[in-house]
């Protein structure tokens, strides 16, 4: 681990000091961000990969690195751990942090089955924790939009929920499709719809390895309304789509616009 002095609490102001696990591909944004963020300050970053560690150092200097997340998550100095790890070690990683007191950001998916998520939020709760996990778009400012358009009754009643989520690639090793790209349009449509669903079907399909790389997803509400999803990473267009119909109004998101 890079040798620097733990800082002590008085001299932060309070802020939230704050470790990742992980500077792959999504990390460096994770830590930019806590790094910009006013109440936080990035205390500590581990990675496995050495070159990933050199970049850290070199934009920031003054944060520590490690090649051991449980040093990190063991670190007196550090109040919340972001895990921006594969969703395969999102549950044992979050978990150990619980353990050891510290409130807990975890990149999506949140875990690879229910019942280690429930796990996780039942042990936050037991410890007095916070646990959230990182659905960007609901702090968008479309989404807010489509959210109020909903609540003041500007498109009426519901009538479907259209989604398209497709690009080229990235292909991700652990995880298919609908675990990778569904997290993001499920957030959103749990954010927006009030009505719990009373049924869910969804079917995929796979040519290269066991993992789907196109899905479609259907949810079925009270009132006959529907909701629909198509993610795919072989895709010859990236697109990012959602129709919203309602019976007094109907919008369209392109969120590449």
């Amino acid at each position: 681990m890079q040798q620097a002095a733990v800082i002590p609490r008085d001299q932060e102001d309070a802020a939230i000091r704050v470790g990742v696990v992980g500077y792959g591909y999504w990390g460096p944004n994770i830590v930019r961000n806590f790094h910009t963020a006013e109440g936080a300050q990035v205390i500590c970053v581990s990675d496995l990969d050495i070159r990933a560690r050199r970049r850290v150092q070199s934009s920031y200097p003054q944060v520590r690195v490690t090649a051991s997340a449980d040093e990190l998550i063991a670190a007196p100095d550090i109040d919340a751990v972001a895990i921006v790890t594969p969703v395969s070690t999102h549950y044992k990683l979050a978990k150990k942090a619980l353990e050891q007191g510290k409130h807990v950001f975890v990149e999506k998916p949140f875990t690879c089955m229910a019942a280690q998520a429930e796990d996780l939020i039942n042990l936050a709760e037991r410890k007095n924790l916070k646990i959230m996990i990182d659905h960007t778009f609901l702090f968008t400012g479309a989404v807010r939009k489509i959210h109020q358009f909903i609540q003041d009754g500007t498109l009426g009643n519901l009538y479907y929920y259209d989604s398209m989520r497709v690009n080229l690639g990235l292909f991700q090793h652990d995880v298919n499709v609908i675990w990778d790209l569904a997290p993001h349009d499920l957030s959103i449509m749990d954010y927006l719809i009030e009505e719990k669903p009373t049924a869910i079907s969804a079917t995929g399909g796979y040519h290269f390895n066991d993992m789907e790389f196109v899905a479609y997803i259907t949810v079925f509400f009270p009132n006959n309304m529907v909701a629909h999803f198509n993610v795919n990473w072989l895709s010859p267009v990236k697109v990012r789509t959602t129709l919203v119909g309602g019976e007094k109004k109907m919008l369209v998101w392109n969120d590449l616009e």
